[in-house]
């Protein structure tokens, strides 16, 4: 088959040259956008990760396409509905790094409650060992909502447990038995904003749970609140965040996503693309300002990013291009999303 990997590093391609040896393979750097389409339009198979969007245009440019292999999770970058009409399979990696995400965001939620990156910054700038501005509060005792209880959300509630946080979560699929096992209870959505601390999100993006956090529930959080989020920018509507955060409602938010990120990263390099709605442009406004605030920390889509992951990643999507180069379909979005 006619297979294509893109948004490579250059590492990988060992790999992948060796697990696939009788196959015609293409790699790149780039990724697949409408407006970004490589010069090869025969592939049959398309690995990508989550900074390619295939919509409609994109997928039309690609007659013989059967499979999308997304190197991820998530794969809200992918028209599935489109995918679904034209008979393409899109498959995807269901866990790669329940411990690398939880990690990440555990990460950020220390470095907000406890200042570390203004600590270490104000020692870079200045040679200060001023302690002014710089005091944080305890984790221990405090509550944490987790938005997702799936393998990463269960790996962020065993590390919040080893810093003795009272774990609350919400799921419209609960998992008893791991609630038992790890000590959570399961509560509403809107319960666990009045009753959190700090709010983490551990869930796939779906049409049906976009702006999940949104201007007419952000107003249920405890005042003095945090919000994490390594899932998907938009399962929080950004205006509502921000002004919470200008208000002095919420404490501050960690954000290794953003809602029109790909805009975001366009714009930022001077290279905007044309077209946006003008709801998308207010958006890409409002996270340049979520950047600039002090008790905001905004990574750049890393939580997945370690090595380990990586190759964990590689490998699954390799063995579910085997398998369907084979005539097997594995690990196939599920149907319905």
């Amino acid at each position: 088959m006619k297979i294509g990997f893109f948004e490579l590093e250059g590492w990988e391609q060992d790999q992948i040259t060796a697990a696939l040896p009788v196959h015609e393979l293409s790699f790149s750097k780039e990724r697949i956008t409408a407006g970004s389409l490589p010069e090869r339009r025969d592939l049959e198979v398309l690995s990508i990760f989550v900074n390619s969007r295939l919509d409609a245009q994109a997928l039309s440019a690609f007659p013989d396409l059967k499979c999308i292999a997304t190197r991820s999770t998530g794969y809200d970058h992918i028209d599935l509905a489109e995918c679904k009409k034209r008979g393409i399979a899109v498959l995807y990696v269901p866990g790669y790094g329940d411990n690398t995400v939880a990690e990440f965001a555990f990460g950020l939620l220390l470095n907000l409650t406890r200042h570390l990156y203004r600590a270490i910054d104000e020692i870079k700038r200045s040679g200060s060992f001023a302690l002014a501005d710089l005091r944080g509060v305890d984790l221990a005792h405090k509550t944490i909502g987790v938005i997702g209880t799936g393998r990463i959300g269960k790996k962020m509630i065993k590390i919040c447990k080893g810093f003795e946080m009272d774990v609350i979560a919400a799921d419209p699929y609960p998992d008893a038995k791991a609630a038992a096992e790890l000590g959570f209870t399961y509560v509403s959505f809107e319960d666990l904003l009045k009753r959190s601390d700090v709010i983490t999100f551990h869930c796939l993006y779906t049409p049906q749970n976009k702006h999940l956090l949104n201007r007419n529930n952000i107003g249920f959080m405890k005042k003095g609140a945090y919000v994490i989020n390594t899932a998907r920018g938009a399962l929080i509507e950004t205006g509502a965040l921000v002004s919470a955060l200008k208000r002095g409602e919420l404490a501050g938010a960690g954000l290794d996503v953003l809602e029109e990120e790909n805009e975001t990263k366009a714009s930022l390099s001077g290279s905007a693309p044309e077209g946006l709605s003008e709801e998308a442009l207010q958006t890409v406004a409002l996270n340049k300002e979520l950047m600039q605030m002090p008790n905001v920390l905004v990574t750049p889509h890393t939580a997945f990013n370690s090595q380990e992951a990586l190759v964990r990643i590689l490998t699954t999507a390799l063995g579910d291009i085997t398998a369907f180069t084979a005539g097997q379909i594995v690990n196939q979005v599920p149907d319905g999303q």
